[in-house]
């Protein structure tokens, strides 16, 4: 027997009947057939494993332990969309794209936006790797948890390259029976189907993926042009037919009045549902008007997504409690009677400032209506006033730090504890400084952070990096073993190497956020160079202004800094801005104000922003008489046009590659 050929037809067989099985939910053959034809193709993997694949159909029960995941970077950005609240954002949006289409009517495709975890799978004929969103243009390969859910195809019958977004998520009845067993296990409870789809997905066992009964709805064709497919309907009729499991609730809709009829219907459907559900999404139908309707930094603008308003739930506040922030803003909080908003249990909730509390009349024991603004945050909206009976205590802004006890200072309608010795100021600057934006030491969060302070392993961010002394006291701790202090270490390490703008944003200066500090760094280049400049040279960036070039002579004039910055250069941090260098200031783009328009073929246009923005140019979205050259990929619109009327110099994409090699 050719064993290979026999592999192949079982492979075949099972992709089938899964498909059978669990997208048309009407299987051709029993149980113990499928069966039968599983344990056939094991017995054969197992006797030659050269002819096993890592996306055989028998690695679909899970059981890949991984150190970490691998980062992937997306050939297209996954985007996210603008929000509509209500029917005006609706009309809006329905406006604007007539405005740039001139159609009468538009055709809309409305879609139930899934609440659960953005993925992407990419396949040439096999499936080659599903990576999460990540930051939109990086995500994590978790290809061994992904092909754990039986209704994704792991080949599929096309010669060319494919890549298809949309959700995974967990249904609300294997939600259910999760929680049941982690009830019976003493486990902490998920709060709600999309946590627990995202925490399945991102273990590191892939059979704990398989455990979890997940699924995906896939919505998003993403190189259907390349198929010679023009309508967002077409493609996923198309997807439908290479065996993808694609929501059935859609509609193609002849106009905006149509999506709002749909909308309000699923309003009221989508507690019937059997998995969670956000909102609607809806998109112009027609793709070849997307690169003329554009984009936005983040969102496209041929599609928007319907939130659906806040569910508002009552209950009581109990007390007023207060934290202390990096920077020393105190921050009251709200802390709630336990009740469940959107589908997790709120115990508190941010009530930002003494002004936004009196605003709102609260008092301590009040009833009072809570909603997830966004169906994320938590948010006190109003104190129900008929329900007072006496037991009420109005609220007292405290004098004095709750950590420190120094004496508090206002500015503006914040509070701020001034003392550089606060206990509270230095732990939220350590988990600032070790978050993902900043120098994205994995492992280390909030509540590491504070162990780790409490304990005494560190209690400044530079002591970060000597934390390897105490390796063995870590290990003594409750829930901690070799492997993960290992993982933590390396991941401190490896934080050693980062850019100098994430060195920047971690340190915490006042008024310079994630964007700031990547103007800085690729300005001045090395941290000393920053630290030399004067308000004046600061002051002749742009987007710098005198607070912001203030803020930064302050913090580097501040001796604590200084020594604090010198500690980290002996611990060997990089202090140069790696995304550049002096072919930066030769380079051609360098000091030209550049758009890009249309689609680029070599590479996405998030990538093709950052590699210009790396040899000194600036970055725009739209043309004006201040641009100086525009980057035309195929299919542009609007935007070469208005260049062409502005005498503006364009260049296409081959000579835009000659020219940034």
């Amino acid at each position: 027997m050719d064993l290979k050929k026999r592999v192949d037809e079982l492979y075949n067989l099972l992709e089938k009947y899964n498909y059978e099985y669990y997208v048309l939910d009407n299987p051709s053959v029993s149980d113990a057939e499928y069966d039968r034809l599983m344990q056939e193709l094991t017995l054969i993997e197992n006797e030659h494993p050269e002819l096993k694949s890592n996306i055989s159909p028998t690695q679909r029960v899970g059981g890949q332990v991984q150190d970490e995941f691998k980062k992937i970077s997306h050939k297209r950005m996954m985007l996210s969309l603008a929000n509509a609240f209500n029917e005006d954002d609706l009309y809006d949006f329905d406006r604007k794209v007539k405005e740039v289409t001139g159609l009468t009517n538009p055709a809309y495709m409305a879609e139930l936006k899934i609440d659960g975890l953005g993925m992407s799978l990419v396949y040439h004929k096999k499936l080659l790797y599903a990576v999460t969103r990540g930051d939109g243009n990086v995500g994590e390969d978790v290809t061994s948890n992904v092909i754990t859910i039986h209704s994704i195809p792991l080949q599929i019958n096309t010669d060319k390259d494919f890549e298809i977004r949309g959700e995974v998520y967990m249904p609300k009845k294997s939600l259910l029976e999760l929680n049941k067993q982690r009830k019976e296990n003493n486990e902490p409870l998920f709060a709600n189907a999309r946590n627990a789809a995202a925490g399945s997905i991102r273990n590191l066992d892939s059979s704990v993926a398989a455990s979890r009964k997940l699924e995906a709805f896939w919505y998003y064709f993403v190189n259907a042009s390349e198929f010679n497919i023009r309508y967002h309907s077409d493609a996923l009729n198309y997807c439908d037919k290479l065996g993808f499991r694609t929501n059935k609730e859609r509609r193609l809709c002849h106009g905006i009045e149509e999506v709002i009829s749909y909308i309000k219907e699923y309003t009221l459907k989508r507690n019937q549902l059997d998995y969670d559900i956000d909102g609607i999404v809806i998109k112009v139908d027609d793709m070849s008007l997307y690169d003329k309707l554009g984009y936005t930094a983040k969102t496209p603008r041929w599609a928007i997504a319907y939130k659906f308003p806040p569910e508002e739930v009552v209950t009581k506040l109990k007390d007023i409690i207060f934290t202390v922030g990096r920077t020393g803003k105190i921050t009251p909080n709200a802390v709630l009677e336990p009740v469940r908003v959107a589908g997790s249990l709120v115990q508190r909730a941010t009530l930002h400032n003494e002004d936004f509390i009196k605003e709102k009349e609260l008092m301590i024991n009040d009833y009072v209506y809570l909603r997830k603004a966004g169906d994320i945050i938590p948010e006190v909206v109003r104190a129900d006033l008929n329900r007072r009976d006496g037991t009420q205590i109005p609220f007292k802004m405290i004098d004095e730090c709750p950590v420190c006890h120094g004496p508090l200072t206002k500015i503006d309608a914040m509070h701020f504890c001034l003392n550089e010795n606060c206990e509270a100021k230095h732990i939220e600057g350590i988990i600032h400084f070790a978050s993902r934006n900043a120098m994205d030491i994995d492992g280390m969060g909030e509540k590491v952070v504070e162990q780790f302070f409490n304990q005494g392993f560190f209690h400044s961010i530079d002591e970060i990096y000597d934390l390897y002394m105490y390796r063995q006291d870590v290990i003594n701790l409750d829930g901690w073993q070799q492997k993960s202090i290992d993982n933590l270490l390396n991941a401190i390490e490896k934080s050693k190497s980062n850019s100098l703008e994430r060195l920047l944003f971690g340190l915490g200066i006042k008024e310079v956020g994630a964007k700031m500090a990547k103007t800085l760094a690729s300005k001045f280049i090395s941290l000393d160079a920053l630290m030399n400049a004067s308000e004046e040279e600061l002051l002749e960036i742009n987007d710098v202004g005198p607070i912001v070039a203030h803020s930064i002579c302050t913090y580097f004039k501040n001796e604590k800094n200084l020594q604090m910055i010198e500690k980290l250069r002996q611990k060997g941090l990089n202090f140069k801005y790696l995304g550049s260098t002096s072919i930066a200031s030769n380079s051609f783009f360098s000091g030209k104000t550049c758009v890009l328009t249309g689609a680029l073929s070599s590479m996405s246009r998030s990538e093709a922003t950052r590699i210009l923005e790396d040899l000194g140019a600036k970055v725009t979205t739209s043309v004006t008489r201040s641009t100086d050259l525009v980057i035309a990929g195929t299919d542009a619109g609007s935007k070469l046009d208005k260049a062409h009327q502005l005498n503006i110099e364009v260049i296409d994409e081959n000579t835009f590659m000659e020219l940034i090699k």
